[in-house]
């Protein structure tokens, strides 16, 4: 990898932490835990926990499940401030 490449995955690393942080921030916002998040989108609570630490990158069809469980739209997960 070029030094261009490896400042690119460290971005897309710290993109992947902040959508998790701001799920969990939602999430925690409503009073859900992970297990009622993961019924509400229908997706495994592991999944959830995984999100929220960045440890899997979701598809654009999970985002919008997990945002419609949340009652937001998917901008809401992307969006860095509030």
């Amino acid at each position: 990898m070029s030094i261009e490449s490896d400042d690119l995955e460290k971005e897309y690393s710290q993109e992947l932490r902040l959508l998790g942080e701001r799920i969990r921030v939602l999430r925690e916002k409503r009073g859900y835990s992970q297990e009622t998040l993961g019924f509400k989108a229908g997706l495994h609570r592991n999944y959830i926990s995984q999100l929220e630490l960045a440890q899997r990158n979701p598809t654009y069809t999970t985002l919008l499940k997990i945002a419609n469980a949340l009652s937001v739209d998917v901008i809401d997960l992307l969006n860095k401030g509030e």
